[in-house]
């Protein structure tokens, strides 16, 4: 238990080191680059922060992200993400929710690819690779997806339009989602991805309010109507129901399939002997 308890803290130096650097960062990078280079730049920090420290402040190989599985594992969470937020949009225009009107002008694409890779990577490091690593040490795989979930869910409420109800989609839509898509393959590609294309559909593609930041200038036109238990009102489509619901059973297949596969790692407290910890190996 002592070995477990100072992985973390070494963990959490990491974290440290990568928000102190990015804190930096973010005012050199405000001067001197453009608004789409900026966020790129910043999540590139975190990333290399992120590795040293793995490599130099707790000594382990960086596994989560190996290179060899990156290419797949990253296109496959790009497309399901598109695909998840694309079926929700269709659900809503299928109650009469969603009023498609045309071809929007498609402007700030650029921008919007930027932001969603700069909180694609950044969220997915900090929520996935760090908190939840980090937790499962101590309460397991079920302990560590019950409390980044709920984490994810807070660190949203200080958004624009946020509410108790908002808080509750985020924790139970994306936070179990990309959670268990960490738990399943041990890495951290499969999250990045699903969280860049589903902010990026939301927000380019169709034009709608990405966590309570509005952009309106996505590459598709439309408006929502109707009780906002649909519309997900201000904080934007991923607070509705329908979203919440396509999440959380997408989420639940991905954890069906971790538990076949027998990758649910025990508590602290219930060790199984001659069992490999996926999410944090040992140093070689």
């Amino acid at each position: 238990m002592r070995t477990r308890w100072k992985e973390v803290g070494l963990g959490l130096l990491t974290l440290l080191a990568a928000l102190l650097a990015v804190g930096f960062s973010q005012q050199v990078f405000r001067k001197y680059l453009s608004a789409s280079a900026g966020p790129l730049a910043v999540a590139a920090v975190f990333l290399l922060v992120y590795i040293a420290g793995a490599r130099w402040i707790e000594r382990r190989p960086v596994r989560e992200l190996a290179p060899s599985r990156a290419v797949p594992e990253l296109a496959a969470g790009l497309v399901t993400g598109f695909a998840l937020f694309s079926s929700v949009m269709a659900i809503l225009w299928a109650l009469g929710v969603y009023r498609f009107t045309g071809r929007g002008a498609g402007q700030g694409m650029a921008l919007g690819l930027a932001l969603a890779i700069m909180s694609g990577v950044l969220e997915e490091l900090l929520f996935r690779g760090i908190l939840f690593r980090l937790s499962a040490r101590i309460v397991g795989t079920w302990g560590a997806l019950a409390f980044t979930s709920l984490l994810f869910g807070l660190a949203h409420l200080g958004n624009r339009g946020a509410t108790f109800s908002s808080g509750l989609s985020i924790v139970l839509e994306a936070g179990i989602l990309l959670g268990a898509a960490y738990a399943l393959t041990g890495r951290l590609w499969l999250p990045i991805g699903l969280h860049i294309a589903w902010n990026f559909t939301e927000g380019s593609v169709f034009g709608m309010s990405v966590s309570g930041n509005t952009n309106g200038l996505g590459f598709l036109a439309g408006s929502l109507s109707g009780p906002s238990l649909l519309t997900g009102g201000a904080f934007g489509p991923e607070a509705s129901i329908v979203a919440v619901v396509v999440c959380f059973v997408a989420a639940m297949l991905l954890l069906v399939r971790t538990v076949k596969l027998h990758r649910i790692d025990p508590p602290a407290w219930t060790p199984r002997p001659h069992t490999v910890d996926r999410l944090n190996p040992q140093p070689e």
